[in-house]
């Protein structure tokens, strides 16, 4: 679908919509509002000449892709000023004393993530979430200057954009993120990612998107032809008739 959609063929952009719009939806519908207007904004910005989206492919190609399109979709939705601003570098230091699942359980709360979905991603109970961003926020509560509670979530957007632009180049890949979610990595890549991730905010958000990619899809349905054909119209994609023994066979 990648190089399909690069090459700019009927194919790709078929399936992109037909397969990808209901992700949008899902994704607008948690951190903005899954307006149809929106939706279509994001597609036809997704087929502009100037879109970066389909410039690169991972080895993880659609859950991958997903997470690509999740930051697209973000860049669009306008963040609102928190009443108490909150810097990556005093989170850092508040939340070194946590381990690394911890600091996971911490960061997706600036993704909007309640404790009983974050639960789910991370497979620990709500309970331990919850006691996990008390104890997150009691330590944030004693390094910054100002707080109250709900700090996180509401710099989440600003947070986020700070720990992705961090980072080294001994970072990690989307796969390797993937393969210690889906139980396929070995007990030493899962250490050394694991030493790695502990000190870098940007593995740290790379590895709650990817299990923020896997939430996304669960139940996901992609679109009929009924319901993908208006959507391709907006975006001028022409489909070829199939020849006339094929309808005839279909009939």
């Amino acid at each position: 679908m990648v190089r399909d959609c690069r090459a700019d063929r009927t194919e790709g952009w078929t399936y992109f919509v037909t397969q990808y719009t209901p992700v949008i939806r899902r994704i607008l519908a948690h951190y903005a509002s899954d307006d149809p207007q929106r939706v279509e904004r994001i597609l036809r910005e997704s087929r502009s000449p100037e879109s970066t989206l389909f410039q690169s492919v991972d080895p993880s190609p659609e859950r991958w892709f997903i997470a690509e399109l999740r930051q697209k979709i973000l860049a669009t939705v306008p963040a609102s000023e928190p009443d108490i601003l909150l810097d990556l570098e005093t989170v850092a230091a508040a939340l070194e004393p946590l381990t690394v699942v911890e600091k996971l359980a911490a960061w997706i709360e600036t993704m909007r993530y309640d404790a009983a979905t974050t639960a789910a991603m991370l497979r620990m109970s709500p309970e331990t979430v919850a006691k996990i961003r008390d104890r997150a926020s009691e330590l944030i509560r004693g390094k910054a200057d100002a707080w109250r509670s709900g700090i996180l979530l509401d710099n989440g957007p600003a947070l986020g954009r700070a720990a992705a632009s961090t980072g080294s180049k001994d970072c990690f890949p989307s796969k390797v993120f993937l393969d210690i979610l889906d139980g396929q990595s070995t007990w030493s890549v899962r250490e050394s990612t694991e030493r790695h991730v502990t000190a870098c905010w940007r593995c740290i958000d790379h590895f709650c998107r990817m299990a923020e990619v896997i939430q996304l899809v669960r139940g996901i349905r992609p679109l009929t032809p009924e319901e993908a054909t208006p959507l391709l119209d907006t975006l001028g994609i022409r489909r070829e008739k199939p020849p006339l023994w094929k309808r005839w066979l279909g009939a």
